[in-house]
């Protein structure tokens, strides 16, 4: 009789809050993953990398793989960090991250459905998020969940950086 081939257990990935441990992975993936792919500027970078302030203005989530965080996001249901709501009815996300080498394992989706969760139990009325333009590979997410653009919400926080406005419906 052969011996048995070993399989490998599947790594599903578990989304929850993130705790004060997690901070520093937060910020090395964060500002990793927008400098190395260019999507945002140095000002920026120094924003990404406030982990703690963050936390202090969100819900601060995380999905880990095996047990290491490899996708991080921060949930805004009210306060001043949720600059593209309209209202006390919209909730919004924000540095929505995932490891290059987690892409593809359902990280990013299982973040955003996390947080259209929460905001539905929140009672919010619906979720918008604003996104570089170059960032196409999310935008097909947010398509594929539902989330339609509102061109006329469209900002720019800064000159020379434009945003893309989507909504969603809860």
């Amino acid at each position: 009789m052969a011996p048995s081939a070993e399989v490998p257990s599947a790594t599903v990935p578990v989304v929850g809050p993130a705790t004060r441990a997690d901070f520093d992975r937060i910020r090395e993936l964060t500002v990793g993953v927008y400098r190395d792919e260019e999507l945002a500027s140095t000002q920026y970078l120094a924003e990404l990398g406030d982990v703690e302030g963050r936390a202090g203005r969100s819900q601060l989530l995380v999905a880990r793989l095996d047990g290491r965080v490899v996708g991080s996001v921060a949930l805004v249901l009210d306060g001043d960090f949720g600059e593209v709501t309209a209202g006390p009815a919209e909730a919004a996300f924000r540095m929505l991250v995932v490891d290059p080498a987690a892409r593809g394992a359902g990280v990013g989706e299982l973040l955003v459905t996390t947080c259209l969760d929460r905001a539905r139990a929140a009672g919010k009325a619906s979720m918008v998020l604003s996104t570089d333009p170059r960032m196409t590979a999310a935008h097909r997410l947010y398509e594929r969940l539902g989330f339609r653009r509102l061109p006329g919400r469209d900002w720019s926080p800064v000159p020379g950086v434009d945003l893309l406005v989507y909504a969603l419906g809860l």
